[in-house]
């Protein structure tokens, strides 16, 4: 170890620089004033050290302060280094400051050419914030405190729990902000192919903890907020759960935000602000009650509102004129109510990447704020009614539509958010491009199942109404760059909306609507001739026998998509040969299939630290985070003991982290941390079969209370969880909820069975829950309907986390057996094959062709004569699978609970469940979200990775030559280009003629050009400075013809020796070597530029003669 030191008794000031191995540390005592801390840390980045750690002491009128500073390439400080930083501190704690090192090339941000702006004002701009903010620990803090104090306007000396959390939540999105702002500008000028990701949903879950590891800056602020006093695990659960989504499809769509943000896909998100979410749950009685959630009332400051830019106007009701455009029908539609859709811009940042991707929300606003004309007039209710009734379409998430209103809501939701999206990415397009030519290679848009079809009218309205572009050429420009993703097969789930409300709400768009389908019915009939009934069954509009009228959503996206897929294998192919079975014998090879993924990082790495830890110990490197396929080496360790010892650790410890989370939301107390840990969560359904799974449980107690109590040790202690939200109007799924409540309060109080099964609901199930309960998960249940659920994303987060999976041949079951092995899955139940068969056994019940398992109607018995209560109310849930048992619950009970036999047989035997659970890991690499993303950008999208961290916008070259192209070889040995300080190796030798240098790069600096001459020509390096330009003076470029600036200097050699003299004079010029680039140089003139120097000397002299004068006049006065 080496020191510098000063002793303090020669100054109020001491500085002391100790040098260890990581770095070194420094202490210093001085007089504690204003902005000494600031002044620090500006020396501290100056000298390019990384505050690793920082002791703030001493008092009001003392500082006495211990800084561990590191170097970003790491090492120790050397005695040089360690003097430099003494001479730099003592200056800064004195008040003078010595001169300011440069800051470290890793921190410095890129020079942007935005087309359109000043190159003088780009360049002072970017000056002005050209390093991004470090993420040292001591500038955590400051960047914290400053928060507290000027957006909080809190005292920084006392803020609670709440405040640190948005102070700190600020100071994160000021680090996202930063590499937003540089992709976003990045994209504009590169203008790449974009992807518009349409969605009803975004549940995204709380993004404090998302963005510090996708930052990888978690460990600094730890530390920072610690030695503030204040836990990060605290402030996490200060975070409310973004409302913005209910189920797998909301879930899916942010899995694929982090991913395309992740794999540096431009890409951005649309959707709608819901300022009260779907719903809180809140179980009473064991009865669900909806309550807003009021996710908002502290504010979101993740969020950036836009109002002041980006605001679109959304209309409804209304008529639609014709009127004649120069011979040309034109339609105008007149709308009889409007309102504002205001954005809402939240960073997506991607993990070990600089891209920060954008999810967009649309808030409603009224047109008009505020209705004075009817205040005045005493109608104060009309005064603020449009406010209210703006701000109704954002409010909730799937208003409750058994009632016209309702569906009439969410019709609105979903054309308001469409048509401010549409307008949104025509004014993006519209920037940068005159023409439409360019639309299908620049925008790709994706709708997320069917609540965005009406992507499809209001384009074309906006193109052919707004943009003048005629039918033919519309309709090619929407089917370019429209793409559907079905997410079901239920008949209930395929949207369709009434003919009447869609003329009424949005006239305009249901005759673009009439006109498509007539258009494509005018096809069928050329093709099939006049087989009506064939081509009814195809057609958008949908006749009931009633006379009524629907437009088939489902069906008005397959007509106009580019490409449609399935969300699993087993799903897009009952597409193909079922739902949509005509359009594909007609469109082959529109159908795709793209298997559902998770993102690896949230659902993994993020919420299951120590499995995290032990994977990248076993696999040498945490590579796997970002390719979730390395994870397969696992299967060769499976069944050693010393993983399986650790991993049965790692497990217990999220077990007991889940445990502790369901017995704090359900008030069910678990004191047996041995027993089975069962877990079913998932929105309530009738295909999801909860209700097989409570059955399969009420069957368990049974059984347990009926065996004599010297049996009982040999039974396998289940805690059994079921969360779930039921839709506001779906009556059979609140009635399984209430059975689910009334089963755990009978078993969990009956003392003959005791700690043998206890049965919990967790309720207001949402992400934050899921990060707690699934990698503690011991066996997870997805247990629907074959062939009814199209993917599920559950199954692979908990398969993910080495849960085992009780599930039937369904979804993404099939390829999770497929990818982990059938032997490390419990399989049971009826094939998609079988179901239609079965379901027509199941109608003949009651001639008793078919009779269900004893033990099901055993159990249905407990629960009719009131074993758990509210016999009466349970009556129609048990009738609906008495009788008609439409999702075959009779028919799979029996395999069911003969499955839950092997589990616990297998549970039995820890090595050989553990050895199970670590192939459920291994085998869970094909279900990362970053390789469906993959999958739909090269066979769907055609967009191609843009990583913003390339910097590679430009190819340029820096060259120097002759003025007239002579030969340099008799004076010039070589040429050194002293590039932008964020390159590797900034300093390049060129040796041989010409002396020219080819790089990538997306933005301008000063270059430095150091000539360097041949020995016997006794000359010192001549340093020459240009600066790069990579835009002209208009501010564009052409591929075609590159931007050239070039600049003419002289080189004057003094006294030369005499033998070079005579050289020079004796030289006959010869032509440089070929330059590829000869044909763009500028011809210079000599005369020229030599009139020009003459020029500028005179005009120096001038000037320097005039402050002359000034200067005297000013003597003389004084």
């Amino acid at each position: 170890m080496a020191s510098v030191k000063e002793s303090p008794a020669t100054s109020e000031h001491s500085v002391t620089v100790e040098t260890t191995e990581e770095g070194a540390l420094i202490s210093l005592t001085c007089p504690n004033r204003a902005g000494l801390l600031s002044r620090l840390t500006s020396a501290f980045e100056a000298l390019g050290l990384d505050v690793t750690k920082a002791d703030i002491g001493g008092d009001a009128r003392h500082a006495h302060d211990r800084f561990w500073v590191a170097k970003p390439g790491g090492g120790a400080v050397t005695p040089a280094e360690a003097a430099s930083i003494k001479l730099t501190l003592e200056g800064s704690v004195a008040g003078a400051g010595a001169p300011a090192a440069p800051p470290p090339a890793a921190k410095t941000r890129p020079l942007l050419a935005v087309p359109g702006a000043a190159r003088d004002q780009a360049h002072l701009l970017h000056t002005l914030m050209d390093t991004y903010t470090s993420d040292n620990v001591l500038a955590i803090q400051q960047a914290i405190v400053h928060h507290v104090e000027y957006i909080l306007a809190q005292t920084r000396y006392k803020f609670d729990d709440l405040e640190a959390y948005m102070a700190t939540a600020y100071s994160i999105r000021d680090r996202l902000i930063e590499s937003w702002n540089d992709t976003q500008s990045y994209f504009k000028e590169v203008d790449p192919k974009r992807v518009y990701y349409l969605s009803m949903e975004f549940l995204m879950g709380r993004s404090l903890l998302n963005a510090l590891n996708n930052l990888e800056v978690r460990g600094q602020y730890t530390e920072a907020l610690a030695e503030l006093g204040y836990s990060l695990e605290t402030l996490v659960t200060q975070e409310r759960d973004a409302a913005l989504g209910n189920g797998g499809l909301g879930r899916l769509a942010a899995c694929f935000l982090d991913s395309m943000a992740t794999t540096n896909l431009p890409a951005w998100g649309y959707g709608i602000r819901y300022q009260y979410g779907m719903f809180r749950q809140v179980l009473r009685d064991g009865f669900q009650h909806e309550q807003p959630d009021y996710w908002l009332n502290f504010g979101n400051p993740w969020e950036l509102e836009r109002s002041a830019s980006i605001a679109y106007q959304v209309s409804f009701y209304g008529h639609v004129s014709v009127q004649d455009d120069g011979g040309r029908q034109a339609f105008r539609w007149n709308p009889g109510e409007q309102v504002t859709a205001v954005a809402y811009d939240t960073p997506i940042p991607g993990f070990q990447t600089n891209n920060t991707n954008n999810l967009r929300l649309w808030a409603a606003k009224p047109d008009r704020e505020f209705d004075l004309q009817a205040f005045n007039t005493g109608d104060y209710v009309q005064a603020i009614l449009a406010k209210q009734r703006a701000e109704t379409l954002s409010s909730v998430l799937y208003p409750d539509d058994r009632t016209y209103e309702g569906k009439e809501l969410r019709l609105k939701q979903q054309h308001f958010f469409v048509s401010a999206t549409v307008q949104d990415v025509v004014r993006r397009y519209r920037e940068q491009h005159a023409s439409w030519d360019a639309f299908p290679d620049k925008v790709a848009f994706q709708m997320n199942d069917t609540h965005p079809t009406l992507l499809v009218p209001e384009l074309m309205r906006v193109l052919m109404d707004h943009e003048g572009l005629g039918w033919t050429r519309a309709w090619e420009l929407v089917t370019e760059t429209c793409n559907f993703t079905n997410h079901t097969i239920l008949p209930e789930a395929l949207e369709r909306w009434p003919v009447a409300m869609m003329e009424k709400l949005l006239p305009r768009h249901m005759q673009i609507i009439y006109d498509i389908n007539w258009r494509f019915l005018q096809q069928m009939r050329g093709r099939y001739g006049d087989d009506w009934d064939r081509i009814s069954r195809m057609s958008i509009i949908e006749e009931t026998p009633d006379a009524d009228k629907y437009v088939r959503m489902a069906y008005l996206a397959v007509i106009a998509a580019r490409t449609v897929n399935g969300v699993a294998a087993i799903h897009s192919n009952i597409l193909r040969d079922d739902t949509f079975a005509p359009f594909h014998e007609l469109f082959p090879g529109k159908f795709q299939n793209k298997t559902n993924g998770v993102t690896p990082r949230r659902w993994l790495a993020f919420c299951n630290e120590p499995l995290r830890e032990l994977l990248t110990d076993t696999l040498g490197s945490d590579a796997w985070i970002k390719d979730l396929d390395r994870l397969k080496v696992l299967r060769e360790h499976a069944r050693d003991p010393a993983l399986q010892k650790r991993w049965q650790e790692v497990k217990a410890l999220a077990k007991d982290k889940a445990l502790s989370t369901i017995e704090r939301l359900s008030g069910v107390a678990l004191p047996n941390r041995e027993a089975m840990l069962d877990v079913q969560v998932k929105r309530i359904h009738e295909y999801k079969r909860q209700l097989l799974n409570v059955l399969g449980i009420v069957h368990r107690y049974d059984t347990i209370r009926k065996l004599p109590r010297a049996e009982r040790g040999g039974v396998v202690p289940r805690v059994c969880v079921i969360g779930g939200k039921a839709a506001p109007g779906y009556e059979m799924a609140k009635r399984i909820i209430k059975l689910v409540s009334a089963v755990a309060e009978k078993v969990n109080n009956d003392l003959e069975v005791g700690d043998l099964l206890k049965v919990a609901f967790v309720p207001d199930y949402n992400v934050s829950v899921a990060e707690a309960i699934i990698p503690g998960t011991e066996l997870s249940e997805h247990i629907s309907t074959a062939g009814t659920e199209a993917s599920g994303t559950g199954n692979m987060k908990f398969a993910m986390n080495g849960a085992l999976i009780i599930g039937t041949m369904d979804g993404a079951n099939i390829e999770i057996a497929e990818e982990i092995g059938e032997d490390n899955i419990f399989i049971f139940g009826a094939r998609a094959s079988e179901v239609a068969g079965l379901r027509a056994a199941r109608a003949e019940f009651q001639a008793n062709l078919l009779q269900p398992d004893p033990r099901f109607l055993h159990t249905l018995d407990l629960i009719r004569s009131g074993t758990f209560g509210w016999e009466d109310y349970f009556v129609p849930l048990l009738d609906s699978i008495t009788y008609s048992d439409y999702y075959l619950v009779a028919n799979d009970f029996g395999p069911y609970i003969e499955a839950q036999e092997r589990v616990d047989r297998v549970y039995q035997k820890p090595e050989e469940w553990t050895a199970m659970s670590i192939n459920s890991t291994a085998g869970s690499g094909f279900f990362s979200s970053d390789r469906t993303i993959l999958e739909y950008a090269k066979d769907i999208w055609g967009v191609e990775p843009t990583p913003a961290t390339d910097h590679a916008s430009h190819k340029w070259t820096i060259y120097l030559r002759h003025a007239k192209n002579e030969d340099l070889a008799h004076l010039v040995s070589k040429v050194t280009f002293g590039l932008h300080s964020s390159f590797a190796n900034p300093n390049r030798d060129v040796e041989y003629q010409p002396f020219e240098l080819t790089e990538v790069g997306w933005g301008e600096f000063d270059i430095t050009i150091k000539v360097h001459f041949r020995e016997d020509v006794r000359e010192g390096p001549v340093e020459l400075y240009h600066h790069l330009t990579l835009y002209d003076a208009s501010g564009s470029n052409n591929a075609k013809r590159p931007v050239v600036h070039e600049v003419y200097d002289e080189i004057v050699l003094w006294e030369p020796p005499e033998e070079v003299h005579r050289r020079l004079a004796a030289h006959t010029p010869a032509p440089a070597p070929q330059s590829q680039l000869a044909q763009f140089h500028t011809q210079f003139n000599p005369d020229y530029e030599y009139r020009r120097l003459q020029h500028a000397r005179q005009r120096v002299a001038a000037i320097t003669n005039n402050v002359k004068v000034q200067l005297a006049a000013l003597e003389s006065a004084a």
